[in-house]
């Protein structure tokens, strides 16, 4: 629990926090470690209040560019690949420095999509971001841009973090950028523009408004931080686009001090993943449990142990896939994502959950199937 400015008591938050390298820059070559220290300061502030903080910065290829002296390269990939590999150990360094400032911890985490689409390597990711936060170490999070190809690529920061805020289950997620907010028209054009502070619909008028790039030191305009609040939003996440650049826009966006554009979400969190189990992926095998266990999960709400099943059956599964869980007598109970492959379930069928490391050599968690990754049918 925290206390806002108001003095009222509010729960604690994952926050994403995406920095557009207009943000980190202030619109110059070069990375603005006197602004990037002050977003550590905000971010540190945070932390003491209670709420976990996981950053997505852009600026590798700027802070690349800034450490080679801006060299003349030809426009292939292969240098924009080559400015990321320089310019992302140059930018982790500086967050590193600018927040070892407030006694806190950073851990560096580079993706792709493929990191994310597939099932098993999003909860890979999952579990790796997550053990950041519960370490109080803040995960700095940047798509891998020194291997992405066109095929694997998320392809800007604004997506990404929203992916991320669907990664740890985030409450907020706070796309800060040189623009205020989401204006009724291009503000640069239209001096009768408005801001519009708060979104609860997103549809083909909002994305015509929303337009293209206001930058080209970045990949990410209006139109790609509107698609990624849509993402957010379904996710659950409250999502804030605002300046970067205001005065202690972090804070204020987290204590409800009203900022940029806000656009609230669809619904909650865990009703939207579990419709996601339920009407997307097609199951990869059947599990087979007995009626402690159809009791425990339909009455109780219960995740699944391993103690339950009794049978496992149908294709080749791995960790993370979609399964069906049937009775004895085989009427469909639930489906789920699997924690174990099974191969795993397997062996660990039947046994107490504190023996899955002796029988397997490793441990993904007491449950099979976690309440929160199942849909009762």
């Amino acid at each position: 629990m925290t206390t806002n400015r108001s003095g009222e008591t509010q729960q604690s938050k994952t926050v994403i926090v995406k920095l557009g390298t207009s943000v980190l820059t202030g619109g110059t070559l070069a990375l603005d470690q006197a602004h990037m220290v002050e977003l550590a300061r905000q971010c540190a502030e945070l932390k003491k209040q209670g709420h976990s903080v996981v950053l997505v910065s852009s600026g590798a290829i700027a802070a690349g560019r800034e450490h080679l002296n801006y060299p003349a390269l030809s426009p292939a990939m292969s240098s924009k690949q080559l400015l990321a590999a320089v310019g992302q150990s140059r930018l982790i360094q500086v967050w590193e420095s600018l927040f070892d400032i407030y006694g806190i911890k950073i851990g560096q985490m580079l993706l792709t999509r493929a990191d994310l689409d597939d099932r098993e390597r999003f909860l890979n990711a999952r579990d790796t971001i997550n053990a950041l936060i519960e370490n109080d170490i803040i995960p700095i999070v940047n798509e891998n841009d020194a291997v992405a190809t066109s095929e694997i690529k998320v392809g800007d920061n604004d997506n990404l973090s929203a992916l991320v805020g669907i990664l740890c289950g985030a409450e907020k997620l706070l796309l800060l950028t040189d623009q205020k907010g989401l204006f009724t028209a291009d503000p640069r054009k239209d001096p009768n523009a408005e801001l519009i502070r708060e979104v609860k619909t997103i549809d083909d008028t909002l994305r015509k408004i929303a337009g293209g790039s206001g930058t080209t030191l970045g990949t990410g305009g209006m139109a790609t931080k509107l698609h990624a609040a849509d993402i957010a939003r379904r996710a659950g996440i409250e999502v804030i686009i605002a300046a970067g650049r205001a005065p202690n826009v972090i804070m204020n966006s987290v204590n409800d001090i009203p900022q940029g554009t806000k656009f609230l979400p669809i619904e909650e969190a865990l009703e939207s993943r579990k419709r996601w189990i339920l009407a997307g992926p097609l199951s990869n095998g059947d599990i087979f449990v007995d009626d402690g266990a159809v009791n425990a999960l339909v009455q109780n709400g219960s995740s699944l142990l391993a103690k339950g099943i009794v049978k496992v059956d149908g294709h080749l599964f791995a960790r993370g896939d979609v399964v069906k869980v049937y009775n004895q007598e085989g009427h469909l109970i639930a489906k789920g994502i699997t924690a174990y492959s099974r191969e795993d379930l397997e062996k660990i069928s039947g046994k107490h959950s504190k023996d899955i490391d002796t029988i397997l050599g490793h441990d993904y968690g007491a449950e099979v199937i976690h309440r929160d990754d199942m849909v009762i049918i």
